[in-house]
């Protein structure tokens, strides 16, 4: 983690703070997985994304291999995703 990203999650609560950094280690994930790795409720968790998704730290993407959930990963780790498949655009 960045040093400008620990000002970005200072005043966050900490299942957010949780949130951020499961999916930071195991991103990126779907809330179920999430729920399961933090032991959180689900309730909490979709809190916890909401909030991190306010603050521009999360992305929420489709889940192709059941769309009725949705898959989170932090931002920076799409940004680094797509320069990896695109050198020429980064």
């Amino acid at each position: 983690m960045m040093a400008g990203d620990d000002s970005v999650l200072e005043d966050l609560p900490p299942s957010a703070k949780l949130v951020y950094k499961v999916l930071e280690y195991d991103g990126p994930l779907t809330q179920k997985r999430i729920v399961e790795e933090t032991m959180l409720s689900a309730r909490t968790v979709r809190y916890a994304l909401e909030r991190l998704e306010d603050r521009g730290v999360v992305d929420e993407d489709i889940y192709f291999a059941d769309a009725r959930q949705s898959l989170y990963q932090l931002t920076c780790e799409k940004d680094d995703a797509a320069a990896e498949a695109d050198p020429e655009a980064a």
